[in-house]
């Protein structure tokens, strides 16, 4: 069963909210918050897989309780729902440690897809979002020497094997799994667990922020 908290300031967006999550077989709404404040309380008594989080709210906003949820411990996977397809909203929201940013103009059934997504501990963002992310951080300079005249994957990468390594960046260039598996020639449960490893070792949440980690420290390149 995936628990899911509902936080948003407006009532009659979390029943509809809650109307269609419901629907879903394995779907389950354990609570409600109509402020930040709140929404931490309620993270932490309740023990959510998965937070349905607005942006603009009394008392403490959605990116400052995002923040604080994230950084605070808790398990729970923070998606940011938003009716303002701004980009500050959303690398504020990927800075605090969301998982996936979704317009509230989506379709029932792409809500219902994104919470599937973070359950399963995916990150879920729209391919335009995506891409503003990639170009956003590959934008960045990275670290310049002779360690990046070179496009082959860094035989470490804090601690990461050299096929762990392989992996990240493939993952920075946006490869699905099972693109990965046909390019590496290996089974998508074997790419599964290589990107479980990815993220453990280098401690981000999902696939989006180890993305963010390998353009922020020069894994990849923009010509990479």
């Amino acid at each position: 069963m995936t628990r899911i908290l509902l936080v948003d300031d407006q009532s009659l967006v979390r029943v509809g909210f809650r109307t269609i999550l419901e629907s879903e077989p394995g779907f389950e709404v354990v609570g409600e918050a109509a402020d930040g404040k709140v929404a931490i309380e309620q993270a932490t008594a309740l023990a959510p897989d998965v937070i349905c989080m607005d942006v603009q709210m009394p008392v403490m906003d959605g990116l400052a309780a995002t923040r604080a949820i994230t950084s605070g411990g808790l398990a729970a996977a923070v998606m940011i729902l938003t009716t303002f397809d701004r980009d500050d909203f959303l690398f504020e929201a990927l800075d605090a440690g969301a998982s996936g940013f979704l317009l509230k103009t989506a379709e029932a059934e792409h809500l219902i897809e994104a919470v599937h997504a973070l359950a399963r501990g995916d990150a879920l963002l729209s391919p335009q979002v995506t891409r503003r992310v990639i170009e956003r951080y590959a934008a960045q300079p990275g670290p310049t020497g002779p360690e990046q005249e070179s496009q082959e994957p860094p035989s470490s990468i804090e601690g990461l094997t050299e096929r762990e390594s392989e992996v990240l960046m493939h993952l920075a260039r946006g490869r699905s799994n099972a693109e990965m598996a046909a390019e590496l020639f290996l089974g998508e449960a074997t790419i599964k667990t290589h990107v479980s490893n990815v993220l453990m070792k280098l401690g981000v949440r999902d696939r989006i922020h180890a993305v963010i980690w390998a353009y922020e420290h020069g894994v990849v390149t923009p010509s990479a």
